[in-house]
């Protein structure tokens, strides 16, 4: 089985490493980018299309029939943003986009890029992570095929994408060393990328999917 899936966030290191990771895997047929601006690509099985208004897709909806899969890989920092804008960019957009999008291919699997420490109970102090798990909860409350909730720890850019800046860059030289300490807390985006092909191709019996969840699905194809 082949699958055609959406990637948001690609101008992201995290998209950017999970759309190079979908051009090298033979189970992805077809990718369409959506993003706000350019990624800048020219590739037979990649189509870009640049859309604003994440809130709504109703002008683009003809373009969104007939994936299998989105990998929902924007997001922003809460460092410097006060709580209403980081609930509105995280939280209200996330929401949007996939009711949008889930009224156009309910049987698609959603997989939405969160992060080590997420708040499932919505409880906790630490604004961040209370809204990333009051938008993992809410998306899996659609009638999506299936929605899994990736939370990643340190991830290693992967090598020759365009996105990769600022701290990440300094990682990125210390991650050979740093991963064989920790196998548990650090990732690559290669393996993020087979692990949303695998879940979307295989399923998997967690819909919340921590570092270890990661490591495995990316490493064995069921």
């Amino acid at each position: 089985m082949k699958i055609k899936v959406i990637i948001t966030g690609s101008t992201g290191m995290v998209g950017d490493g999970v759309l190079l990771e979908c051009l090298q895997n033979p189970n992805v047929e077809q990718i369409l980018l959506l993003n706000r601006k350019p990624y800048g690509i020219d590739h037979p099985q990649v189509k870009e299309l640049i859309h604003s208004d994440f809130n709504n897709l109703s002008s683009i909806k003809e373009e969104l029939m007939g994936y299998d899969a989105c990998f929902f890989c924007a997001g922003v920092s809460s460092v410097v943003m006060s709580k209403e804008e980081y609930f509105r960019l995280t939280y209200t957009l996330t929401l949007n986009f996939a009711k949008d999008l889930v009224a156009i291919n309910p049987e698609m699997v959603f997989c939405y890029v969160s992060g080590r420490g997420t708040d499932s109970s919505e409880q906790g102090r630490v604004n961040w992570a209370k809204v990333k798990g009051k938008t993992e909860n809410d998306l899996m409350r659609l009638p999506f095929r299936a929605v899994y909730n990736f939370r990643p720890g340190i991830m290693g850019p992967t090598k020759g994408a365009k996105n990769v800046k600022g701290a990440f860059k300094v990682i990125e030289f210390l991650y050979p060393f740093l991963r064989p300490f920790n196998k548990t807390y650090f990732l690559t985006l290669a393996e993020v990328g087979r692990a949303m092909i695998n879940v979307s191709l295989h399923g998997y019996n967690k819909h919340v999917l921590e570092i270890q969840d990661i490591s495995f699905l990316a490493n064995n194809n069921q």
